[in-house]
């Protein structure tokens, strides 16, 4: 049996309810515009717009992989050169995402970005195209090892704190903050006032933005 559900959302594209931990992956409200407002346009374009042409970036919550394909497209599109890293410990099957046509409703995407994104193997870097290399970590990122330094963008994605809790507190988050460059920042649908202090005690810059849809605020922090 699955554990899970596709569900459509307000904007036409689909998402999957976990069974697991009993959460949706993206806002019912729609889940294209939740990816591309919080991840691509406050993470990938803050760094574009500022010239960047070669950036690194971490996922957490690689899911149904929509965050990595939608900045699949946006490298191509501007030209950016983009080494993806994402950890996830429940890949889906290719049953399961062979029926999320996230390519049929992007413009300028394919089938084939998409389903290499998924069929690519794990643990290893690979290219899926001349811009664009991505790692798959299938790993417990509070066990995993992870650079210092390296990224300039982190998609903070984990199910809410009510999900899972310990993905959320400082101890994990003081080791991203690690990871990430002077500048670098994470961005997050998330800005529950606990997990926002959290961000705050360890040394970031907190900026509240408007969120996808009809939530109210989204984060994105900046290391300083």
């Amino acid at each position: 049996m699955d554990q899970w559900d596709i569900h459509k959302t307000g904007d036409s594209s689909p998402t999957l309810y976990s069974k697991k931990y009993r959460a949706y992956y993206h806002s019912l409200h729609g889940a294209i515009e939740e990816s591309s407002h919080v991840f691509i346009s406050a993470g990938l374009y803050y760094f574009q717009r500022q010239g960047n042409r070669k950036l690194n970036i971490l996922e957490m919550g690689f899911g149904t992989g929509l965050n990595a394909f939608l900045t699949l497209i946006s490298a191509t599109k501007y030209d950016i050169d983009i080494d993806y890293e994402a950890f996830e410990t429940d890949p889906l099957g290719p049953h399961i995402y062979q029926e999320l046509p996230y390519y049929q409703l992007v413009p300028g995407s394919t089938l084939l970005d998409y389903t290499q994104i998924h069929d690519s193997d794990w643990a290893v870097p690979i290219a899926i195209s001349s811009n664009f290399n991505l790692l798959k970590r299938n790993e417990d990122i509070l066990q995993a090892a992870i650079a210092s330094s390296k990224f300039d963008i982190i998609y903070y994605d984990a199910f809410a704190p009510s999900c899972q809790e310990q993905l959320w507190d400082s101890q994990l988050h003081e080791k991203l903050y690690d990871s990430l460059k002077p500048n670098g920042c994470l961005v997050t649908y998330c800005s529950q006032g606990a997990f926002r202090r959290t961000l705050q005690s360890i040394g970031y810059q907190i900026e509240k933005l408007n969120g996808p849809g009809k939530k109210r605020e989204m984060l994105r922090a900046i290391k300083i």
